[in-house]
């Protein structure tokens, strides 16, 4: 902090701008803290810090070099790469904490964030990949938790030999998969945060059951749905892509928690209501109000996945009222005779 500052992006009165990094995140920032404060904890990750002035490189001879840096007015460097750490760092009370640094001279300020934005462009980890691995990682921060849970089901499905889903996720390990592995995953944090599962896990042979229960709904949709799945891709097929994955999940817990289905023969009978009303592989959805697309219109975007969502679930629910009411008139006929 003596020999380097965050300067924050922003513009002046005339427009012109100032600075290079984004605002801190403070959810972001304590999280690092608090790893940091943990007697485990390592940060292998260099910051790194640029100066365009007040810095003078002194060759010792053997590849090393004396770094002289005048402070007499202030920092002279910036932090260019681990603003969140650096910050967090600076929180850490009572404990010694040795850092990496990385050092660059820039000629001046434009060279200086020709740096920043060539250094912070570098392509992140797959998101995919980072979940495919949350299972096998230990003592990781309370968010990662809900993913956790559902990247140990997605694994378990897309590797068991009993899962309808076996070998038909795209995962890192098993690129050859096409159904998306987040999708899969957004259906299961749903129902472990709001759903079926929240209550279905708790009882014993919890995991059990919900891995056994969700294996059988993607069985009972290949069954319902064998055009517009075998052989398909999420390009050829909207019933295996992210779409309509995620809004069938909200099918497999209105007849889970209504229907109480559990097999994929159960959930087949509760899907059969939507044969011939859905346009998974050609034609066009014709959802409420004169909403009429055609079926490859329906893209992997939230607003998408909810209109097909509540499309395909008002269609299932209705069904149930209607044999629910046929039930419940077979049952007063047969008392009146009775």
């Amino acid at each position: 902090m003596r020999i380097a500052a965050v300067s924050r992006i922003g513009r002046d009165e005339q427009g012109h701008l100032s600075g290079f990094q984004r605002p801190q995140i403070a959810a972001h920032i304590e999280e690092i803290r608090d790893y940091l404060e943990k007697d485990t904890a390592v940060l292998p990750n260099p910051i790194v810090v640029a100066f365009t002035e007040k810095v003078l490189v002194k060759k010792k001879g053997d590849g090393i070099c004396e770094v002289v840096i005048d402070i007499s007015d202030g920092p002279p460097g910036f932090v260019v790469d681990g603003q969140q750490r650096f910050t967090a760092l600076s929180q850490i009370e009572g404990k010694e904490f040795e850092v990496f640094v990385s050092a660059l001279i820039c000629a001046d300020e434009a060279e200086l964030r020709r740096q920043f934005v060539l250094i912070n462009n570098t392509r992140p980890l797959s998101k995919s990949l980072i979940y495919e691995l949350l299972p096998s990682v230990d003592g990781l921060p309370r968010r990662f938790t809900g993913r956790t849970v559902a990247a140990e089901f997605t694994e378990r499905l897309n590797y068991d030999e009993n899962s309808s889903l076996k070998g038909l996720i795209h995962q890192h390990t098993n690129p050859n998969g096409l159904v998306s592995d987040t999708a899969i995953q957004r259906v299961i944090m749903h129902s472990m945060s709001d759903g079926i599962m929240r209550e279905l896990v708790r009882r014993p042979g919890g995991k059990d059951r919900c891995f056994k229960m969700i294996s059988e709904f993607y069985r009972a949709v290949q069954e319902v749905f064998k055009d517009a799945w075998k052989n398909q891709t999420p390009k050829t097929s909207r019933l295996v892509h992210g779409a309509g994955i995620v809004a069938l999940g909200e099918v497999m817990e209105t007849l889970a928690l209504l229907e109480g289905a559990r097999t994929w023969e159960e959930f087949s009978k509760g899907l059969g209501c939507l044969d011939g009303r859905t346009a998974w592989t050609s034609g066009e959805w014709n959802f409420a109000k004169g909403d009429r697309r055609h079926w490859k219109a329906i893209q992997n975007v939230t607003r998408d996945i909810e209109t097909l969502r509540d499309y395909l679930n008002k269609i299932v629910r209705d069904d149930i009222r209607r044999r629910r009411g046929r039930r419940a008139g077979a049952v007063l006929k047969a008392k009146a005779i009775a």
